[in-house]
């Protein structure tokens, strides 16, 4: 018998080549007109997925929806959704504010302007502040600050990536952001990246950072702020991503931008 001939009978009734001999890939192709994630679907996955995604020694169990993840392609993508709300990238300079002769007309803005699809958003007023100001000083105006809070929750196996993946092997999950120096204040963003059990509440491992502002000397780039999760344990299945932005309004409003929000999963841990 030939070798393109050479097929096992399976309970499903369909003939595929043999699983064991990985030398039939090219003729199993020739043979039968599947697609790449039908293919990598097969017993023959494991070779052709770990070509793909350069993954060695991970779980690939037979009870996973190999033609999903296949297709999801869950590594090393951004899983989060419309990471720039405020449509600036990170890789031009933030936006330089023009101050208006008057005063804008209408009801005072309470938020940067933006698309914010995929995000939960919320605000919570701090009130006027008068510190610094003398007993008895009459003052015409006094800024008014905001925190502007955008979340969202990613699904991890909605994604693509699979159960024995997250419990055994708990690949790298990537965080990153930039938000701007506006110098609006010494505290001006906020992070908390949080990895959630099945039931959605549970907190297995999380990151926060508050970082404090020069105000010194007068600065206005991106800032970056990153952060790798690894050998977080088992059970994780969703990240809660979630940061506040600083806004003041004095006269005018005055926002704090933030973009290139990321949630990534490599496949590869760094602790290898």
């Amino acid at each position: 018998m030939s070798v393109k001939n050479t097929f096992f009978i399976y309970n499903d009734g369909l003939r595929r080549p043999n699983p064991g001999q990985l030398w039939l890939v090219e003729v199993a192709r020739a043979n039968f007109p599947y697609s790449n994630a039908h293919f990598c679907a097969t017993n023959l996955r494991v070779s052709r997925c770990e070509t793909e995604w350069n993954i060695k020694g991970i779980s690939m169990p037979d009870g996973v929806d190999w033609k999903f993840v296949y297709e999801a392609k869950p590594f090393g993508r951004n899983l989060l959704r419309n990471p720039a709300p405020h449509g600036v990238s990170q890789d031009s300079p933030p936006p330089e504010r023009e101050l208006t002769e008057f005063p804008p007309e209408g009801p005072p803005r309470s938020e940067p302007e933006g698309d914010y699809t995929g995000w939960t958003t919320s605000r919570e007023d701090l009130g006027y502040d008068a510190s610094g100001v003398p007993p008895g000083v009459t003052i015409c105006y006094l800024p008014n600050y905001s925190w502007f809070t955008l979340e969202q929750r990613v699904d991890l196996k909605a994604e693509g990536v699979w159960d024995e993946l997250l419990d055994g092997f708990q690949p790298d999950i990537v965080i990153k952001d930039w938000y701007e120096e506006s110098q609006l204040h010494e505290s001006i963003y906020q992070l908390r990246v949080r990895l959630l059990g099945t039931d959605g509440q549970t907190v297995i491992s999380k990151y926060i950072m508050s970082p404090t502002e020069e105000l010194s000397e007068y600065s206005h780039n991106w800032k970056e702020v990153s952060h790798v999760f690894s050998d977080y344990g088992p059970g994780v299945r969703y990240v809660h991503f979630l940061h506040r932005l600083k806004n003041k309004f004095m006269v005018e409003f005055f926002p704090t931008l933030v973009t290139g929000s990321t949630v990534l999963v490599k496949p590869s841990k760094s602790s290898q």
